[in-house]
């Protein structure tokens, strides 16, 4: 079960993931309406055991004291130890939300602590990536991370594989990864220079390919 929060700031996105075989659930950015998303968990007995950031951007962590007061679970981020089970939030790690299994999957670029996490087939991409979009970066390193992350951690994901963003931000507010690699225009482009080339050129192209 994914419940998706139109949270508030610049359309940002939130969600709950729970295994509907257990009720135990994991919450991602809970961001600007913790209440919301605790008081949801509460009204459908779903126990939340987990919550994550996908990155330490104010607006994706403005709410984790209101989060962490309702609920009384601490919201992760990359290099933090989960205190109950002493997992590392690392590239890699794999924590259980009753059947499912949580993977982290470390992407940096649009910050170096950018993780994108992945749930029984639904990949929730933070800042990483966008519908038909990705996230802000410099025009260098960044840049040259955020490459990387795309290509060699979430384009070799299975193409069915559903891409839930963190801000709603596309023509729809979620996708998948065969579409993203299809119709994306930076995963289009050739290489990483033609990457960051589109980058330096976004207002240009939006206005060009009339995207808003």
């Amino acid at each position: 079960m994914i419940k998706t929060f139109h949270t508030g700031g610049d359309r940002n996105l939130g969600y709950l993931v729970a295994d509907d075989a257990t009720n135990k659930a994991v919450v991602i950015d809970p961001s600007y309406d913790p209440a919301a998303i605790a008081a949801f968990a509460s009204d459908n007995n779903y126990q939340v055991i987990y919550a994550f950031n996908t990155h330490d951007h104010h607006d994706h962590t403005n709410g984790n004291a209101a989060f962490e007061q309702a609920t009384d679970v601490r919201v992760l981020m990359f290099g933090d130890v989960d205190a109950t089970t002493a997992q590392p939030v690392v590239d890699g790690s794999l924590f259980p939300v009753g059947n499912l299994r949580l993977r982290i999957i470390h992407t940096p670029g649009h910050t170096a602590d950018c993780i994108c996490l992945l749930i029984d087939g639904a990949l929730f991409t933070g800042d990483t990536l966008f519908v038909g979009k990705v996230g802000g970066t410099d025009l260098g390193d960044g840049a040259r991370a955020q490459y990387t992350s795309l290509h060699d951690k979430l384009l070799v994901l299975a193409g069915e594989t559903r891409v839930y963003p963190g801000h709603d931000v596309g023509v729809t507010p979620e996708s998948t990864i065969q579409h993203e690699r299809e119709t994306n225009p930076f995963l289009l482009r050739p290489d990483v220079n033609a990457f960051i080339e589109l980058k330096a050129n976004w207002a240009e192209y939006k206005k060009e390919h009339g995207i808003k």
